[in-house]
C-alpha cells in the first residue's frame, strides 16, 4: 500500500474508531438536531461533565463536530452529518437481519 493511501485510509479509520462508542453515537444523534452545550448534554447522557467531555474531544480531534465558546458554556455541533447515512446504512441493514432471522423462527 502506498504511503498516501495509507494515510487517508488511517484518516477514515480513525473516524470510525470514534464513532465505536455507544454515547459518542448518542452525541452524534443529538447533535444532528442542532448544536447543544456541554451542560445539556450532560443532562441527556446522564454522565458527569468531565466523561461527556472527554466524549466530545475525541469525536472533535476526528472532525465529526466543533465546538463554540460562548462565555463560560461550549456549544458543540456536528460538523460531519455524512456519518448520519452510516447509522441510516447500519439500521437498515439490523432491521433486514432482524426481519430473516423472525422468519427463521416461524
Amino acid at each position: 500500500m502506498e504511503e498516501k493511501t495509507r494515510r487517508w485510509c488511517a484518516s477514515r479509520a480513525a473516524v470510525f474508531k470514534a464513532l465505536g462508542h455507544p454515547t459518542r453515537i448518542f452525541i452524534v444523534q443529538e447533535l444532528s438536531k442542532g448544536e447543544e452545550c456541554v451542560c445539556r448534554l450532560t443532562e441527556k447522557i446522564g454522565a458527569d461533565i468531565s466523561t461527556v467531555s472527554k466524549h466530545l474531544n475525541v469525536l472533535k480531534a476526528a472532525g465529526i463536530v466543533s465546538d463554540d465558546k460562548r462565555g463560560l458554556q461550549v456549544f458543540y455541533k456536528l460538523r460531519m452529518p455524512c456519518v448520519l447515512g452510516v447509522f441510516s446504512c447500519v439500521d437498515k441493514i439490523m432491521e433486514e437481519d432482524l426481519r430473516e432471522k423472525k422468519a427463521l423462527v416461524r
